[in-house]
């Protein structure tokens, strides 16, 4: 839609529910390649033209009109994998909403070579002009969902099919490797364990590597991760490893512990020069991480009209709450109507602390403050000199804790490192990194970073968290800033025992008011392994190391450990 035509008609609240919803089931859509694709169509119930949004499905399609509605996060009923949209919300409002088993899953036929293979990128490419073509749709076609719903729309909208005019990727990783699989170059054990299992619908049960390797070369990956001594502890790993075809994506994704072909064939930051067409994206400020730094990834690298939403951390309902936004997106894009939306300032934000919305103009903020914040002993946080002090004393001995093997030990030690009560409100809004100099007595460890609000009383809130495996240490500087150093994780490098390095490690981003009287906590572990790896309140957890290791953390004269914080005034 032309800007002329799309100003005659204004809108603020975007379309209203006057259509009654008709549907048809089982669809089967071809392919160029003459695999058919299972489609659940639902349509207004009137004659006509219509736009249309496509959701790509992993989970099966009928799982998303499930007849209980939504849960709040905390329930026994919640259920993260309905994320396709609400159908009946979209269609009343004057859209075809179309869910389609992905490739290999559910009723679709085909093989599934792990999540976003090329073949379902073209698919994604092919299901566009399909639906372009029906009678029941107008030639103007969006995609809709989250999560796994949202990753693809980037990887189809890069494709460049001719009649897809926009996206909303809510809740969408665009670094698969970074994001999800391996954070900081340690694998996601504790996510991927019951999502492989209970989410995703493939009916394909031979993995991708072993679809695009040599038997030899199988063969030896399966043995080199095998004799992985931090693999042989958790069972259920060592027992995909012996039956390669139980669990296909995630033996996928330990014998790729690397970034790679593999991870840059299924990663949308790959091909954000090659999208064009607008891009609404959001994530909340979730402590697990895994959408957030792709919303912030992709607003970034993504050249195009754009809109970035920043939610709160667990809100009580599913993404369906933020419906209004997608028809008033799709309004705009799809049906030429004046919603207002492209007036607005380009990012929402909700700051915690404050609990207020604010809107945005630019990320990194331009009035931030870069400020260093000095580890030191007695679990001290002292900010640059001239702050609230001159000279911090330096103490030579560096903090030390041991970590055991969880074989040997549930508990995780940790090192803390607090601020002195904040005299002043104190907004922290952005990226932030640490910079920790450091000795182990072992070839290898996990790096685990945590900032925590402190309230006077001392109940805590988790805010964010960063990682980076010791060996994955080297930074490509080209593509690093101070706030958010980049590392290749292609080539690991094992650590020289007792010998300190310094280590760079991006934790992901925030924004928090903390109150006057609070404190900023640090915590350093190496370990976030709790075990009982189907149980919720244990979700997001990396593969723990094996071996007992001392960590020696050094601030001295010539070992300025420290932690970057975005202030904002």
């Amino acid at each position: 839609m032309n800007a002329q035509k799309r100003s005659n008609i204004k809108s603020r609240q975007g379309s209203q529910p006057i259509y009654q919803v008709k549907q048809q089931k089982n669809v089967m859509i071809p392919m160029r390649d003459g695999v058919h694709l299972a489609a659940d169509i639902y349509f207004p119930d009137a004659e006509g033209k219509f736009p249309a949004l496509l959701a790509m499905c992993p989970y099966c399609k009928e799982v998303q009109a499930a007849p209980i509605a939504p849960q709040p996060r905390r329930t026994a009923l919640w259920n993260g994998a309905l994320e396709a949209g609400n159908s009946e919300y979209l269609v009343s409002r004057g859209y075809v909403h179309l869910v389609v088993d992905v490739r290999g899953t559910g009723k679709s036929e085909g093989e599934f070579w792990n999540m976003y293979s090329k073949k379902e990128q073209e698919d994604g490419y092919d299901l566009v002009e399909w639906i372009a073509k029906q009678k029941w749709c107008d030639g103007n076609v969006g995609m809709v969902g989250i999560s796994y719903f949202a990753c693809i729309q980037y990887l189809v909208a890069a494709m460049q099919p001719p009649h897809l005019k926009a996206i909303f990727p809510l809740d969408g990783w665009t670094d698969t490797y970074r994001h999800i699989v391996c954070h900081g170059g340690m694998l996601d054990v504790g996510f991927f364990a019951p999502y492989l299992y209970s989410a995703i619908a493939n009916t394909t049960d031979v993995s991708a590597t072993q679809r695009t390797t040599s038997p030899e070369e199988f063969k030896r990956l399966i043995e080199k991760a095998k004799n992985n001594p931090d693999i042989q502890m958790i069972s259920f790993l060592m027992l995909i490893l012996e039956n390669p075809q139980k669990n296909p994506m995630m033996l996928d994704f330990m014998l790729n512990p690397t970034d790679g072909p593999f991870y840059w064939e299924r990663s949308p930051y790959t091909q954000f020069n090659k999208i064009k067409i607008p891009v609404y994206l959001g994530a909340p400020w979730d402590q697990y991480l895994m959408h957030l730094p792709g919303a912030f990834s992709g607003y970034n690298g993504i050249d195009a009209p754009k809109k970035l939403l920043i939610t709160p951390i667990d809100f009580e309902r599913p993404w369906y709450e933020y419906h209004d936004e997608v028809v008033r997106w799709y309004d705009y894009w799809l049906k030429g109507i004046d919603t207002g939306i492209m007036e607005e300032p380009p990012i929402k934000l909700f700051v915690m602390g404050a609990n207020k919305w604010r809107d945005e103009h630019e990320w990194p903020l331009a009035r931030t403050e870069w400020t260093k914040f000095y580890l030191q002993s007695r679990e001290r946080l002292l900010p640059e000199p001239g702050i609230y002090y001159h000279e911090p004393p330096i103490y030579s001995e560096p903090d030390c804790f041991v970590h055991q093997s969880p074989a040997v030990t549930g508990e995780i030690p940790s090192l803390k490192y607090l601020t002195a009560p904040l005299p002043e409100d104190t907004e922290v809004t952005g990226p932030i990194a640490l910079t920790l100099f450091a000795s182990i007595d072992a070839e290898d460890t996990n790096w685990i970073v945590t900032l925590k609000d402190v309230s006077p009383e001392g109940s805590e809130t988790q805010l964010t968290q960063g990682w980076l495996k010791a060996s994955h240490r080297a930074i490509d500087e080209s593509r690093s800033k101070p706030w958010e150093p980049f590392h290749p994780h292609l080539n690991p490098s094992p650590i020289k025992p007792n010998e300190i390095f310094e280590y760079k490690i991006g934790v992901q981003p925030t924004s928090n008011v903390f109150k006057a009287g609070h404190r900023i906590k640090l915590e350093i572990a190496s370990s976030d392994y709790k075990g009982a790896y189907m149980h919720m309140e244990t979700h997001f957890y990396h593969l723990p190391s094996s071996k007992t290791t001392l960590h020696k953390i050094y601030h001295d004269k010539e070992h300025r450990s420290c932690l970057l914080l975005p202030f904002v005034r």
